[in-house]
C-alpha cells in the first residue's frame, strides 16, 4: 500500500511538473507572439502592456511555485484585476456605463479579497515565527 501510495504521488508529482512546463513553454510564447505583432504593427496599447503584465505574472507565479511549492492566493487575484482593467480598457467604447460599473466593482472586490488574504498570510507567518521563537527558548 504505502509503495503505492508513493507511485501515486511520484505520478501526481511528474504531472504537475509536466502541466508546469507546459504554462511556462505557452506563456513564453504567448508574449513572443504578442510582441511580434507589437514590432509588426509598430504601435504599443495600453491594452498591450496590460497583456504582458499578465504573461509576467503568470510566469511569476510559476516560478514561486518551483521556489515554496506553494501559490500564495493574492498572484491568482493580482492577475484576474489585471484582465479585468484590460477588458475595461478594450471594451469602454463599447459598454454601457453600467457595465463598466459593474467590472470597476468587481475589481474592488477583488483588491479587497487580496487585500484579506494577503493580511491572513502576514498574520499566519507571525505567528508561525512567533512560536519557533517559543521553541528556541
Amino acid at each position: 500500500m504505502f509503495k503505492d501510495k508513493n507511485l501515486i504521488q511520484t505520478l501526481i508529482s511528474f504531472g504537475e511538473q509536466g502541466i508546469l512546463l507546459l504554462i511556462s513553454l505557452a506563456t513564453i510564447g504567448a508574449v513572443l507572439i504578442e510582441v511580434a505583432r507589437i514590432i509588426d504593427s509598430m504601435t504599443v496599447n495600453l491594452s498591450d502592456l496590460f497583456l504582458l503584465f499578465i504573461y509576467a505574472e503568470v510566469l511569476g507565479m510559476v516560478a514561486i511555485f518551483y521556489k515554496d511549492h506553494r501559490i500564495p492566493v493574492t498572484l491568482p487575484i493580482i492577475i484576474a484585476i489585471t484582465a479585468l482593467t484590460r477588458m475595461i480598457v478594450l471594451q469602454t467604447k463599447e459598454l454601457e456605463p453600467i457595465n463598466i460599473l459593474f467590472e470597476a466593482s468587481g475589481i474592488l472586490l477583488l483588491a479587497i479579497a487580496a487585500y484579506v488574504m494577503s493580511a491572513k498570510e502576514r498574520l499566519s507567518l507571525d505567528k508561525l515565527t512567533a512560536k519557533k521563537e517559543m521553541g528556541k527558548d
